[in-house]
């Protein structure tokens, strides 16, 4: 899946001359955290956060910033004058993979998403990512994830596809992920039943190990992989 097709395509934006109040005002008012700043041809220029305005408005004039004499002092702060300029992007062609990976790295909460001119497209965040994974995963569907611990060599997940078919369920999703055991690898199958019993031991009696996905985490794999 596409980034285009998972991003907030309406942005609400601001303009680098307006006021710093305005932004704050702006997202108070929808509930967001980010806010792009665009030229008047639409073109990205910065972003502005809501922790870039709290360390221009310091708590004092936070808490009495409704007063005509404050806002009169922070109506001379201007966006640009706080906005991170040249933020990191990314492309509407980029996949939600290449998102995730992206925030990771970056440790950010959004992106803007711009075209090849520097149009802004759309925002994408970790809401949207995650909202984007549910359903590539199938798991808003009821159901259960079973982990299986496996070989990692070729014909596994056939095995385990096979195992699970021949019990007449379907799947919403298949994950297969590293395991800090070397030569192992870790499935994780979404299965459309709660009643995941009788496949388990079919599993179990074929040779296959299960795993709690709940104790299985990425933190346990070594960093330098």
């Amino acid at each position: 899946m596409f980034v285009d097709k998972s991003m907030t395509q309406k942005v609400i934006t601001i303009g680098p001359d307006n006021v710093i109040l305005e932004a704050r005002e702006t997202m108070t008012e929808n509930g967001f955290r980010h806010l792009p700043v665009v030229d008047s041809e639409d073109r990205l220029v910065g972003i502005v956060t809501d922790r870039d305005i709290r360390s221009a408005m310091p708590s004092v004039l936070l808490d009495d910033a409704d007063s005509v004499e404050v806002r009169k002092r922070l109506g001379r702060i201007t966006v640009k004058e706080i906005m991170t300029r040249d933020p990191v992007t990314i492309s509407p062609q980029y996949t939600i993979q290449d998102a995730l990976l992206l925030i990771q790295k970056s440790r950010v909460g959004a992106f803007p998403v711009v075209d090849e001119t520097g149009r802004l497209k759309g925002i994408i965040s970790v809401r949207d990512l995650v909202r984007s994974f549910i359903n590539v995963l199938g798991i808003g569907e009821p159901g259960m994830l079973i982990g299986i611990l496996v070989e990692d060599k070729i014909g596994q997940l056939k095995k385990i596809v096979d195992a699970i078919t021949e019990e007449k369920i379907s799947f919403g999703s298949v994950l297969v992920a590293r395991h800090w055991e070397e030569g192992k690898r870790a499935v994780f199958p979404y299965l459309l039943t709660n009643n995941a019993i009788r496949v388990k031991k079919k599993l179990q009696d074929i040779g296959y190990t299960l795993i709690d996905p709940m104790d299985w985490y990425m933190d346990q794999i070594p960093k330098n992989e």
